[in-house]
């Protein structure tokens, strides 16, 4: 199989557009969809499924996919290894990370890294747990930032706790405390993501056999902070995702305090590329240390 052309295989299946492909590579739709129905004559079968709201894999390129991306994740090595030696590191470095950590401890690895190495390029992939387990799993990302659960499957790399806080109005009945219990929310409106709350408070609230009264949907955590603020409910989230609301919202812990571990997890078969080991390392140094 030609690399030049399983690599935009990869992006027009990840991106969902041959239109998009297209742009990324510097052809026209009409050479991309020309390279990929090549590509098919070559392997003997569809791999893509077209339609009008864009392009997805079929049955058996799904089956191709992860080992297409480890051809790539080693091809990748191989040069960082080169370059290594000559004392040039290059490449790219995927991570994936919840926002919160990209937002509030990422940006000053990401500075001191590029500083010592520019030439590698980083792409961060922002999503929730699960999304970041499967992009290690899939090989589309080569480490991530999120929390710890028993079991996890990669080397575990601890970098600190956030704590469960409730932001509520400065106003709010329960705003002069110095901490809150669950129960005594139990009334209160609270203010959740729209698809459902964040996976860390999913699981604390189905551990306390916590049940909120009534409930309202906002898109972002940004959107549920500025709900509270406008004094329409209550948000139970963590310290890191309400940096710096705190001028405008009063963050309270909870009693018994509750918290999470966050950390980096990094596939055992990705720990010898150069680049990740280097990150995981400033990373380490950077954030362990705080």
């Amino acid at each position: 199989m030609d690399m030049n052309k399983a690599r935009i295989l990869l992006y027009a299946i990840d991106s969902g557009s041959l239109t998009k492909t297209a742009a990324a590579f510097d052809y026209t739709p009409s050479g991309i969809s020309h390279m990929m129905a090549s590509l098919e004559a070559e392997v003997g079968f569809p791999l893509l499924i077209r339609t009008k709201r864009g392009v997805s894999p079929t049955e058996n390129a799904r089956r191709l996919l992860p080992v297409i991306r480890s051809l790539f994740e080693w091809d990748d090595y191989l040069r960082q290894s080169i370059s290594e030696i000559n004392g040039l590191a290059q490449g790219t470095l995927r991570i994936g990370t919840y926002a919160s950590i990209a937002d509030q401890w990422l940006p000053k690895v990401l500075a001191r890294f590029h500083g010592d190495y520019p030439n590698i390029r980083i792409e961060l992939h922002e999503g929730g747990r699960q999304e970041i387990e499967d992009e290690l799993l899939e090989h589309r990302a080569d480490l991530g930032f999120y929390s710890y659960r028993p079991g996890i499957r990669h080397q575990w790399v601890p970098l600190g706790t956030d704590p469960v806080v409730v932001a509520v109005p400065p106003g709010h009945r329960l705003a002069a405390k110095a901490a809150v219990r669950l129960r005594e929310l139990a009334e209160e409106t609270w203010i959740v993501p729209a698809s459902g709350a964040d996976a860390d408070i999913r699981k604390l609230l189905k551990e306390e056999n916590a049940r909120p009264r009534q409930q309202l949907s906002a898109r972002q955590d940004s959107s549920a902070l500025r709900m509270v603020e406008q004094g329409m409910g209550v948000f139970l989230t963590n310290r890191l995702t309400a940096a710096g609301s705190e001028r405008a919202l009063k963050l309270l812990p909870l009693n018994p305090p509750m918290e999470r571990t966050l950390g980096m997890a990094i596939p055992i078969e990705n720990r010898k590329i150069p680049a990740v080991s280097k990150f995981a390392a400033y990373a380490a140094e950077l954030l362990q240390s705080n």
